[in-house]
């Protein structure tokens, strides 16, 4: 099945409104996935932070534990070896500092926990960061886009209805 081509200067009034309503759509819905992305790389870059921050110097003090962006808890820094990195969809990896092995195992069960070196853990959210910035890119390229597109559209309904309000004019003057 093909699809032909239509120009929007070839469009009447009512069909301009129902493009015009699905650009609207459209960048509504652009608009909130850049916004669920630019959260997402936000995590991403604040895991890195975390990881970063932990040290050996801090075993047993008291520290803030991120449960959320916002919400903190207070515990105890037991092994500053090994964090527990998110690895997506409720699974999780065991990643010890540089002085494990770096051996990694692979299960099914959401609580297995491989072992890495932390570093890798922040190489790991550091790539997750890099990937959603590169989706924000090319998300923010598409909307900028369909901008043009609504702007060129509203340009061409303003012709329009200056032309019927010109064709109102002339036929209620003769």
């Amino acid at each position: 099945m093909s699809q032909s081509q239509v120009s929007v200067t070839d469009l009447d009034l009512p069909q301009l409104a129902e493009v015009k309503k699905q650009l609207d759509e459209e960048l509504s819905h652009l608009s909130s996935s850049f916004a669920q992305l630019s959260k997402a790389q936000a995590k991403f870059k604040a895991c890195v932070e975390n990881v970063a921050e932990i040290h050996p110097k801090n075993k047993d003090k008291t520290i803030l534990i991120p449960l959320t962006n916002s919400l903190y808890v207070p515990g105890k820094l037991k092994d500053p070896d090994y964090v527990i990195v998110d690895v997506g969809t409720g699974y999780y990896v065991k990643k010890v500092w540089a002085t494990a092995c770096c051996q990694v195992s692979v299960s099914l069960t959401k609580s297995h926990l491989g072992a890495q070196s932390r570093d890798d853990a922040r190489k790991h959210y550091q790539k997750k960061a890099d990937f959603v910035k590169t989706n924000l890119d090319k998300l923010q390229e598409t909307i900028e886009k369909k901008q043009e597109n609504m702007n060129f559209l509203l340009n061409v309904m303003q012709v329009k209805m200056a032309q019927q309000q010109r064709q109102g004019s002339a036929a209620s003057a003769t």
